[in-house]
């Protein structure tokens, strides 16, 4: 019964990321539009990444259909921000000493003296935003989205990519409101 548990279940090799997404599109942006990045100043004092974040959000955007072109009308501003948070999980598993060597979950005793020894597990965890802004060639907002995730994968640039599909989602008019949108991309 296991092997066919594992077999159903461990051979996908795909994770979920989860973005909480927020969208606006106060006019509707033609199919097949083309559009050109316009950086902020803070962004030209670091082009090597968001030149890559660039690459990403082209990507995100041809999936939609539009298409990168210098002297475009659109114009489009990609941000991502990233925050890395490390906790220590003293409530995890244990390992203590005494009688002989006991292994268990959460707190340990060991016979009637046991000595609890805790192993200390750190956890890393990643929040991330990214933010599409598209102008249009008056300088107006004709799209706007953001996505956020919380997650422990230190990959930035495949968590990244999801988030910005998932920031796209309903391009080009995605539903009001605050949605969750799950990207699932490969292990």
């Amino acid at each position: 019964m296991l092997t066919v548990v594992f077999l159903a279940t461990g051979c996908t090799s795909v994770r979920l990321i989860d973005s909480q997404v927020n969208s606006f599109a106060p006019q509707v942006i033609a199919a097949g539009s083309s559009y050109q990045f316009e950086r902020l100043p803070s962004q030209l004092a670091d082009p090597v990444n968001q030149a890559r974040l660039e690459k990403l959000a082209e990507q995100a955007l041809g999936k939609v259909g539009l298409k990168r072109q210098n002297g475009s009308l659109l114009r489009v501003q990609v941000t991502a921000v990233q925050r890395q948070e490390n906790t220590v999980n003293q409530s995890g598993v244990g390992i203590g000493w005494g009688l002989g060597w006991v292994v268990g979950h959460g707190e340990l005793s060991v016979g009637s003296r046991g000595t609890l020894l805790p192993w200390l597990e750190t956890q890393t965890s990643y929040w991330r935003q990214v933010s599409l802004i598209i102008r249009n060639a008056a300088g107006a907002v004709v799209f706007e989205s953001h996505a956020s995730h919380d997650g422990i994968w230190a990959d930035s640039d495949a968590v990244l990519a999801a988030m910005l599909d998932a920031a796209l989602q309903g391009f080009p008019t995605p539903p009001a409101g605050v949605r969750r949108v799950n990207i699932e991309i490969p292990n």
